[in-house]
């Protein structure tokens, strides 16, 4: 069986547009996911209401085993985010927010694990780190 991590992107849309429901089962039957501390924390950090916090703090305890970024990520990821945001001519706001991207990504990379997005800004990691994206 394939690990998978899914993106906070996924999860927002789940649960404030009611989407992706048939895409979280399919990847659900394919994969064993793993959670992200990084998608955890924004989740957390947007969950504004009381309905939205309850649902993250459901996923947060459902997550036994969470992925953490290594140091190593930390300092690949730099090099990604100028590189990447120098030739996409990204302001420092959108390099700052693309920064969690590029710790993800390279967390998946370490785990093999296939990034389940609904964010086209992963399309140049996917191709800079040679990772399995499915785009939902």
């Amino acid at each position: 069986m394939r690990w998978a991590v899914v993106d906070s992107s996924v999860y927002i849309d789940h649960w404030e547009r009611g989407l992706r429901d048939d895409v979280l089962n399919n990847v659900r039957r394919e994969f064993i996911v793993r959670h992200s501390a990084i998608v955890l924390s924004e989740l957390r950090r947007g969950a504004r209401t009381r309905e939205a916090r309850r649902l993250v703090d459901g996923l947060f305890r459902l997550a036994k085993v969470q992925w953490t970024p290594s140091t190593s990520d930390w300092w690949e990821a730099g090099t990604l985010v100028r590189t990447i945001g120098d030739t996409e001519s990204w302001d420092e706001q959108k390099r700052r927010s693309f920064q969690n991207d590029a710790l993800l990504a390279l967390t998946a990379r370490r785990h093999g694990a296939t990034v389940v997005t609904a964010d086209r800004d992963f399309e140049p990691l996917g191709r800079a780190l040679s990772i399995a994206l499915r785009f939902v």
